[in-house]
């Protein structure tokens, strides 16, 4: 009959496919690349043969690259279709290579989308969907690229709705951009890297364009009258200069318009960029703790960042997803910390709270191993004096007045640095001096606990135990604490764990009393 439908025609009305301008946004994008490439070979060519023949064949390889790249990304829109079920998300794709996946929805995770921003100006985004989990060694996701931004949103909330949000996971803003953050930029290690990348920059491409010795001439007539040393400083001047533009620009890039939100249903959401914007979604189900991020130049400002440590989203620092554990930009301690409780919903932030500092034996250790870090080298650079060059004997005086009163100032500071406690629901670790880190683990998430014992940390009456968790980096340690101090901390945070094979030390009247010691023959989970 006319207008009758069967189940086959209702089954396909169900798919949806991605926005045919996904195709003018590939060929852009594709043809920029192409002529970014493309100049300096065009420039290369140029040299031996003339100008316009080079560039006439650097033009037409250009043309017919993108138009097969075209040509495939229209073929591949045509066979991609994606279908959001009651109990499954389905992508099919693929020309000669068919591609079906699909997750389970009560496995779906988060739903992130960015866009960058001739994706922001045609109103359509990337929608990247996961469950949390890593098979094959990468995280199981389905990408829709792209589709428009309604319907992004549109998917985000649908995929992500969970039962009726209760009274505390009303949408709420935990924190929103305050434009002063920005000055903690130049102060971290990404200004000095900028500041190297920008150099190396200018010789490539002068070397494309064959005038790098002219360069490097116009550089020398500029500092004729000055000496080396002013040289260097006026070039580590320069490039720290730089630095910190880049810095800035990074900053300004990553997270203007931020904005951390808990959502109805219990999800967390972070939103930011300028030009490229992100939209970052975690349920707080899968959130177990959080650390509290403070290197060495934004510490000194009084500022520290929160990240997320959570179950599958991100296993490793070489993941190319890291970036989505970041919560919270540096920001003023006391504003770090105040975030942090309330992403955890304490009432007092386990981030500030007093920790046991570690005994003298570990701050020992340290000034022994920061001062050997400086006289090996010293050493080595006076025994090359004596047999090669004697300027090398001032060098070697020079680097250990200088040298050695940091090492131990950096040692002592990692001392400080040492910490670990209890609060409420979590346990609390600290260390690191270049890279403080106050990691908040719940305690609820620790599955195991490793007992690590060297054998310089024997003679000193010291340990280090690592708790692991189905989260973050997967392990978190205590470096360096005290043996009954350290196994009693572990016992008492998480005490199903470890207390099987602990037994008390002492009389038997006040063994109750004693610190526990390590069963012999603990499986291993004691020290020797």
């Amino acid at each position: 009959m006319r207008g009758g439908r069967g189940p086959r025609q209702d089954e396909e009305q169900q798919w949806s496919r991605l926005d045919p301008r996904t195709v003018l946004v590939r060929g852009v994008l594709f043809a920029g690349v192409l002529l970014g490439a493309g100049l300096p070979v065009a420039f290369g060519l140029a040299g031996s043969r003339p100008a316009r023949q080079a560039f006439g064949w650097v033009f037409g390889a250009v043309l017919l690259v993108l138009a097969a790249d075209v040509v495939a990304e229209a073929l591949r829109l045509r066979r991609t279709r994606y279908r959001v079920g009651p109990e499954r998300v389905e992508l099919h794709t693929g020309f000669l290579v068919v591609q079906r996946r699909s997750l389970a929805r009560d496995r779906i995770r988060s739903a992130d989308l960015t866009a960058n921003p001739l994706q922001r100006l045609l109103g359509l985004v990337k929608v990247r969907i996961g469950t949390g989990e890593h098979t094959g060694g990468g995280e199981s996701t389905l990408e829709l690229d792209l589709v428009t931004r309604a319907e992004g949103e549109r998917l985000r909330r649908a995929l992500l709705a969970r039962a009726a949000a209760t009274e505390s996971d009303r949408d709420d803003a935990l924190a929103t951009l305050d434009p002063r953050w920005i000055r903690y930029a130049p102060v971290s290690f990404l200004a000095p890297a900028f500041g190297g990348a920008a150099v190396g920059a200018v010789l490539q491409v002068s070397e494309w364009f064959g005038a790098q010795a002219e360069l490097v001439d116009w550089m020398g007539d500029r500092f004729q009258d000055v000496s080396a040393t002013w040289i260097v400083v006026d070039l580590i001047l320069l490039a720290t200069a730089v630095g910190a533009v880049g810095a800035l620009a990074l900053w300004a890039e990553t997270w203007w318009n931020y904005r951390l939100e808990r959502e109805p249903g219990g999800t967390l959401r972070v939103s930011r960029g300028l030009l490229t914007t992100r939209s970052v979604s975690l349920e707080e189900r899968r959130l177990r703790g959080v650390e509290l991020v403070e290197p060495l130049g934004v510490r000194m400002c009084g500022a520290a960042r929160v990240d997320a440590v959570a179950t599958g989203l991100v296993q490793s620092a070489d993941d190319k997803h890291a970036e989505l554990k970041n919560l919270v930009p540096p920001v003023e301690r006391a504003v770090a910390d105040r975030v942090a409780g309330q992403i955890l919903r304490e009432p007092e932030p386990p981030t500030g709270a007093p920790l046991t500092a570690h005994p003298r034996a570990a701050r020992t250790r340290r000034l022994r191993r920061a001062l050997a870090g400086v006289l090996g080298p010293v050493a080595v650079l006076a025994l090359l004096g004596q047999v090669l060059a004697p300027f090398l004997l001032y060098v070697a005086a020079g680097c250990a007045v200088v040298l050695t009163p940091l090492a131990v100032l950096g040692a002592l500071d990692a001392h400080r640095a040492l910490g670990h406690g209890v609060s409420g629901a979590y346990l609390v670790t600290r260390s690191g001096t270049l890279r403080r880190t106050t990691t908040v683990l719940q305690r609820s998430g620790v599955i195991g606990w490793t007992v690590k014992q060297s054998y310089f940390q024997r003679r000193a009456g010291l340990l280090t135990i690592t708790a692991t968790t189905a989260a973050g980096e997967g392990a978190y340690e205590v470096i360096d604490v005290g043996v009954g101090e350290g196994l009693a901390f572990a016992a008492g945070a998480v005490p199903d764990l470890l207390a099987p094979f602990l037994e008390p030390v002492g009389v038997p009247e006040a063994r109750s009393q004693q610190s526990p010691r390590t069963k012999s023959g603990g499986g291993g989970t004691g020290p020797p």
